[in-house]
């Protein structure tokens, strides 16, 4: 063989035939795509370590017009924010030299056993974040082993959602003019397997949330009332939230009216909104169930106290005849300590559950739940609480405290 023919053959043993060269350029480009879809679903993505992490994610993912939604509150956002600094005012007060080789998370609620003392509280339009909406959010609910109380204005049917997995849920109601429509709700919740009604207190008007209008955000289509009651409100303003609550619910409804919902279903009533020693008394003479210490996250009334500030106020007020629950602003294991210690049964969150259903669906809600979970026993851990019933008020102080304390 020539030099010439052995210089050719080495040459063209590194040159691949030209239909070998595009399949490889093919499989490269859709290795590249994959790659870039991978890093979209946040899979080559750094993953979360906290609930703010998925926050980001979400903000990554929704369009914008849906973030806000999910993220904004009421005018200049006063109580959206406070609902969170609030916990960072108050400090633990861990016990050492504690035996902590085995720590319980389980929590009673209504009788029904969870896995911790964190539950999904009722939020809207969940299809929003995610194609499957509140099914997904029920599922890690139920892999969970908590409860999630699903909003009237859910993106499933109340139906479709317990038909989706077992689980102890509960159904959130604001009563509409038309009463009949709100009875048949009930009715159908006591039918398919809903533990309690959770009354939400505090919408007698829709808040005023700026960034909504700005962005003249359009409802969907109410499941649960579709067939009962038209959702379709023509408005000028842009958005038409404000023109569909106030169009369809009931202004007038008050405390004296809770005989009547009571007459109508077997279920226990937890009233939601609850922020005064007061109106917790009230609760109880009308013979709540529970109480849930509440500011509609921040999207109602702007200027009104964050909830943690006044969770003491509402406990003392009921004197241990029924449960007090708290949401608004939970964020981390160490605010639900804070809650617990401060006489909170358990806590409910809403948009963390929001963020994790938008980065990740329904694997983001179980790992936003697991989160808080871990970051709780940690807690508790450091904390010298082997069990819930051991959070105590000795555990934390308050401004207040701290104040009492300066004078001695």
């Amino acid at each position: 063989m020539s030099n010439r023919t052995l210089k050719l053959n080495s040459c063209c043993a590194n040159i691949l035939p030209l239909k070998k060269r595009k399949e490889k350029k093919e499989n490269l480009s859709r290795d590249k795509g994959s790659s870039r879809s991978r890093l979209l679903n946040g899979i080559m993505a750094e993953e979360p370590v906290n609930v703010n992490g998925f926050r980001e994610l979400a903000r990554q993912t929704l369009p914008k017009m849906y973030y806000d939604f999910f993220t904004g509150g009421a005018e200049d956002q006063y109580t959206l924010k406070e609902n969170e600094e609030a916990f960072h005012r108050i400090t633990i007060q861990p016990k050492i030299l504690v035996d902590m080789s085995s720590i319980d998370l389980s929590t009673m609620v209504l009788g029904y056993s969870i896995s911790m003392p964190v539950m999904i509280a009722p939020t809207s339009r969940h299809k929003l974040a995610n194609p499957s909406g509140d099914i997904a959010t029920a599922r890690a609910a139920s892999t969970c082993n908590t409860i999630m109380v699903l909003s009237i204005s859910s993106t499933c049917t109340l139906e479709e959602v317990a038909a989706c997995c077992n689980a102890v849920r509960f159904f959130q109601l604001c009563v509409y003019k038309r009463r009949d429509i709100t009875a048949k709700l009930v009715l159908r919740a006591e039918n398919n397997g809903y533990k309690a009604i959770v009354l939400t207190g505090d919408s007698p008007r829709h808040g005023r949330r700026e960034a909504d209008i700005k962005n003249k955000i359009i409802i969907q289509e109410l499941k649960n009332v579709e067939g009962l009651l038209s959702t379709k409100i023509v408005t000028d303003k842009g958005s038409n939230l404000d023109a569909l609550a106030n169009q369809t619910r009931d202004p007038s409804f008050t405390w004296e009216d809770i005989g009547w919902l009571k007459s109508i279903t077997k279920l226990p009533i937890l009233i939601k909104g609850v922020l005064t020693h007061e109106d917790a008394l009230k609760a109880l003479e009308v013979g709540a169930a529970g109480i849930i210490v509440s500011n509609h996250g921040g999207r109602q009334l702007d200027y009104c106290p964050p909830t943690i500030s006044v969770l003491e106020e509402v406990v003392h007020a009921v004197g241990g005849k029924v449960p007090v629950f708290l949401d608004g602003g939970v964020r981390r294991g160490t605010d639900i300590f804070k809650a617990m210690a401060l006489g909170a049964q358990a806590v409910l969150v809403g948009r963390p559950v929001l963020y994790g259903l938008a980065a990740k669906g329904e694997n983001g809600v179980r790992r936003v739940l697991e989160m808080l979970k871990e970051e709780l026993e940690l807690t508790m851990a450091l904390s010298g609480c082997s069990n819930v019933k051991e959070i105590t008020r000795s555990h934390v102080r308050t401004k207040h405290d701290r104040q009492l304390l300066s004078l001695l």
